[in-house]
């Protein structure tokens, strides 16, 4: 049986993607969570739950692949993040150190360990769960500024599977970095991105898990370590017609510029 490991997987993509994975790709499920008690999470024959692990902690890494001993994994996801609204004048220094912890320190010890302990191994795939935000290529004066944290983890993060792409093409093992989608989430409620969801085709996370799980387990190869992607395509990027043109805009997967 295929397996595949989510890290971040209590809430919004992280759950969906335990969900899908396990119901409908019938996978051995690996799911990570924060707290020392995952009874009250999904439950089903062929999802394990890992307790205790936490991002922000410099054993992550370690802690996870302990667990693990002995297992091989075919795809890690890591979705983990948090999402701290900052305007010019008012950047709050710890709101922008978790949020570059989470996004992009964590993944490289957490993929790390994983290769050390040969729990990653040739054909595995590691995908770290970005945002279009992350590209600056897509950035434009109409969105205006702020946000620094947010879009300078993500932005970091697409060079974190860059460069693990690097060291790992040898091992092949397949890096990449994706914008799952805007999602009707608790974290995008809770900065306030709820008014822009009906105008910005949020879609559930349900469904951005199927479009993302769908692309890795039949799309993604070692051809296309270290490219970033969009596989639902170009409907939820809100500055794509203006930066890239409309006669790019497309339904279905697309890579994104950095």
């Amino acid at each position: 049986m295929p397996s595949t490991l989510i890290v971040g997987a209590t809430r919004g993509l992280g759950k969906a993607l335990v969900s899908y994975y396990a119901q409908h790709l019938s996978y051995e499920v690996f799911a990570t969570c924060r707290s020392p008690s995952p009874t009250s999470y999904t439950k089903s024959d062929n999802i394990g739950w890992i307790p205790n692990i936490d991002l922000s902690r410099p054993s992550c890494g370690h802690d996870l692949a302990s667990s693990l001993k002995g297992k091989n994994v075919d795809t890690v996801i890591i979705t983990a993040g948090y999402f701290a609204t900052e305007d010019f004048g008012d950047a709050d220094w710890d709101e922008q150190v978790k949020m570059y912890t989470l996004s992009s320190v964590a993944p490289v010890f957490v993929v790390q360990e994983l290769v050390k302990s040969s729990i990653l191994t040739k054909g595995s795939k590691v995908v770290l769960v970005s945002s279009e935000s992350g590209s600056i290529t897509l950035r434009h004066e109409q969105e205006g500024g702020g946000n620094y944290g947010h879009h300078g983890s993500k932005a970091a993060l697409n060079m974190v599977a860059k460069q693990l792409s690097f060291d790992l093409k040898n091992r092949g093992i397949a890096v990449v970095s994706i914008h799952p989608s805007f999602m009707r989430t608790e974290m995008t409620k809770g900065v306030g991105f709820d008014k822009f969801w009906d105008d910005g085709g949020a879609l559930n996370p349900e469904d951005a898990a199927q479009i993302l799980a769908d692309w890795v387990e039949k799309d993604l190869s070692i051809e296309r370590s270290g490219t970033y992607w969009a596989p639902r395509g170009t409907a939820d990027i809100g500055n794509w017609d203006v930066v890239m043109g409309k006669d790019t805009a497309k339904e279905g997967p697309i890579q994104l510029p950095w």
